[in-house]
């Protein structure tokens, strides 16, 4: 994950070279993100922070529950 400061200066590292003349695609190339991910990241103007950790999530349909992991520990640790 790239903290929101790095992730600001990429844009604004981009959007200068595109200014100056370099193609979006070279010079997202440059900082080895695709095109698409510079578009997520400003759309809407402002340079987005990453929601990945703020997401709930739902638990799997394979979880083991606490009891099953836990005598499953207890045997491998005989």
């Amino acid at each position: 994950m790239i903290s929101p400061s790095n992730r600001a200066l990429a844009v604004e590292l981009i959007q200068e070279s595109n200014q100056t003349g370099a193609r979006l695609a070279k010079a997202c190339e440059e900082l080895h993100i695709s095109v698409r991910t510079y578009e997520r990241w400003v759309a809407e103007g402002d340079v987005k922070v990453d929601q990945r950790p703020f997401v709930r999530r739902p638990v799997p349909k394979n979880k083991l529950p606490d009891e099953e992991k836990e005598e499953i520990l207890k045997l491998i640790l005989l």
